[in-house]
């Protein structure tokens, strides 16, 4: 199964609420004595990244006759999770929440009852639930029958961890402050779901197992990287993404290798025109992909110097533009 340590990483892992009666897909019968307006029920919230737990429904059964003649009154309930079929009890990192099938004023579904706890022991009235388990950010979700007696469910995530990391080409090493990732749940552009935002280098997270669309940032401006990564049930996949960009700093002098002028406004094209970085100082500087780009350098009032200069995959190069007439000429 996987590290402990995984969901220790898992900071800010997502709350999953109840959907609203008008969102949830019809997977639980209703009872007779519940408005069917208010009886349909599913249980990953709408702020949760992942929504792929599988469908449940409570069965109509007469089980279900039986419990509603037992008497209202609470019995144990033991709930355990485990990475894939037949693995070890997940050990720690849990957030269990029980709810029932019937909505509350708000509609949402009324919750039961919560635990932090890995095993989580609780009492519940005989009836039917809807039990949600998150770890980290994986997932699932899944029907009990409460009846009189001990109850045991165990719930399976099918999950895995992930940990992301980025080089430039060539395995030059990128600062881990100009390095960030996002997940999303892999197809079209249309289609995909934030799962994870501004995760830092060798971030572990927990997902429930699939395919997930990975966007690595380099810096702010223009360098990133997409790639689709498959993550396998009970393994840690650990990916690395490689750049072509490089760090590139600007000054302004009048001489090669001359001190830099300061108060200077600055101003980086593409080839076509687009605007990518502007700043104003004596030393900026910024990331850029590799391509041909055209500097502008103003002072006050007066015209700017321009250059143009190429990028190119490395670890950093600075671009002096020149206030002498043939090394950096007015724009």
């Amino acid at each position: 199964m996987l590290l402990p340590s995984i969901v220790v990483a898992q900071d800010g892992a997502p709350v999953p609420l109840p959907r609203r009666a008008d969102r949830m897909p019809q997977t639980i019968e209703q009872s007779q004595d519940q408005d069917p307006a208010a009886t349909e029920a599913a249980v990953l919230g709408t702020d949760a990244p992942i929504d792929d737990a599988p469908a449940v429904a409570v069965p109509d059964t007469p089980a279900l006759e039986a419990v509603e003649k037992v008497a209202a009154v609470p019995q144990a309930v033991t709930l355990v999770a485990t990475i894939t079929d037949g693995g070890a009890a997940i050990p720690d990192g849990l957030v269990w929440r029980v709810f029932e099938t019937r909505t509350d004023a708000s509609g949402e579904l009324a919750l039961a009852a919560k635990s932090d706890d890995a095993t989580a022991r609780l009492e519940l009235v005989p009836g039917n639930y809807v039990v949600h388990v998150a770890y980290g950010r994986a997932q699932t979700t899944d029907t009990i029958t409460v009846v009189d007696g001990d109850n045991t469910k165990s719930l399976v995530l099918d999950a895995g961890a992930i940990r992301l990391n980025a080089q430039v080409a060539g395995d030059i090493q990128i600062p881990i402050n100009l390095l960030r990732f996002d997940i999303y749940t892999a197809g079209s552009d249309s289609e995909r779901t934030l799962v994870a935002q501004n995760l830092a280098p060798s971030d572990l997270v927990t997902l429930n197992a699939g395919t997930y669309h990975i966007i690595s940032y380099f810096g702010d401006v223009n360098a990133v990287v997409r790639a689709d990564l498959r993550v396998e049930p009970g393994q840690l996949t650990d990916a690395t993404l490689y750049h072509k960009a490089s760090q590139v700093s600007f000054k302004l002098v009048s001489e090669p290798g001359g001190e830099a002028i300061a108060d200077v406004e600055w101003t980086v094209k593409t080839q076509d025109g687009q605007t990518v970085f502007s700043n104003i100082g004596a030393f900026p500087s910024t990331v850029l992909s590799e391509g041909d780009y055209l500097v502008l350098a103003k002072r006050g009032e007066g015209v700017p110097y321009t250059r143009e200069f190429q990028v190119q995959p490395g670890a950093g190069e600075e671009i002096e533009v020149l206030t002498a007439v043939g090394s950096g000429s007015p724009g």
